[in-house]
């Protein structure tokens, strides 16, 4: 159920060194540092003045605040960035600057109805591990894609130590990364859930625990939607498009693109349906993102009715 739009918003474009703020209620504008003291500031204002605080992800300048807003009782939205942009430009709002961004985020949060958000602080640092093993991981590809165009030996051997150390921290990660799925209680029973399912290797495993929490709550339909991989009606009039994937969550939908490629290889179950589909005329593509609408409906099923994947 979404938050009331009784209670007035507090839009807070979050940056580096500066919180901008706009209040919906009474149109002020203010900004504050991005230190203890603006924390503080900004947390008596809403308790003086009720408030629901919203603001984006952006990279991670927003933890704190979201910390000390939890901490302090104050009811929070995290909004997606793209969707409060394509809400501004909407609106008409083509110009961009923070104070504006404040005032869009507020606006979106008063028109678009949304959860609160809600401190996991284990799955938070799953997270943590999870994105910083992906950004190794492209370091790694970048570093080979960039070895196979020298021909200076000095060069070569210099970007072979540096994937080399690349891949022994990514090891460590791994290993980090499986003793925390296995054993923290928040995750031990559905990383055994979702690792039953064919394909869904210990790196799915965990993105789908860090970047998907709401597994196991939702219907079919919502599952697919989240990721990304429901089919998007195309009509209009008298026209009927082909449907298409669009929106989800990206990063996630890589992951469990290789997920589904390697549960159409090894699980005959999903091997078959992929067979299906190609006998029936489908392309590759579509095959395997119904291999991975396929998956996720799975997981979440499984995970709702906490049992594991049984090829029946």
């Amino acid at each position: 159920m979404g938050m009331s739009h009784a209670t007035p918003v507090l839009g807070v474009d979050v940056a580096k060194d500066r919180l901008d703020c706009f209040a919906s209620d009474t149109g002020e504008a203010f900004s504050l540092d991005t230190t203890p003291q603006g924390y503080a500031a900004l947390l008596a204002r809403c308790r003086r003045q009720p408030c629901i605080v919203a603001l984006e992800a952006s990279g991670g300048y927003e933890k704190p605040l979201l910390a000390a807003l939890a901490k302090a009782g104050i009811a929070a939205r995290l909004l997606d960035p793209r969707r409060v942009r394509h809400f501004a430009r909407a609106c008409g709002q083509l110009a961009k600057n923070d104070r504006l961004d404040a005032r869009m985020i507020a606006a979106y949060a008063q028109a678009v109805p949304g959860e609160p958000h809600r401190p996991d602080p284990a799955r938070e640092r799953l997270a943590e591990l999870v994105h910083y093993r992906r950004q190794l991981v492209a370091h790694e590809a970048a570093f080979a894609d960039q070895a196979s165009h020298l021909a200076d030996p000095a060069l070569l051997r210099d970007a072979a130590r540096a994937s080399a150390a690349l891949r022994l921290r990514i090891k460590a990660l791994d290993l980090r990364i499986s003793a925390m799925t296995a054993q923290d209680p928040a995750f031990g029973r559905k990383a055994a859930i979702l690792r039953s399912i064919p394909g869904i290797g210990p790196v799915a495993c965990a993105a789908l625990l860090a970047e998907m929490p709401e597994l196991g709550q939702l219907d079919r339909r919502k599952a697919a939607a989240l990721l990304g991989v429901a089919p998007m009606d195309n009509s209009s009039g008298r026209r009927n498009g082909p449907r298409s994937i669009r929106g989800g969550r990206p990063a996630l939908r890589a992951v469990l693109y290789m997920a589904a490629q390697a549960a159409a290889r090894t699980g005959a179950h999903f091997a078959a349906f992929k067979q299906r589909l190609k006998q029936a005329g489908k392309k590759p593509k579509v095959a395997i993102t119904a291999v991975m609408r396929k998956l996720i409906v799975l997981a979440n099923a499984l995970i709702r009715d906490n049992k594991t994947f049984s090829p029946a």
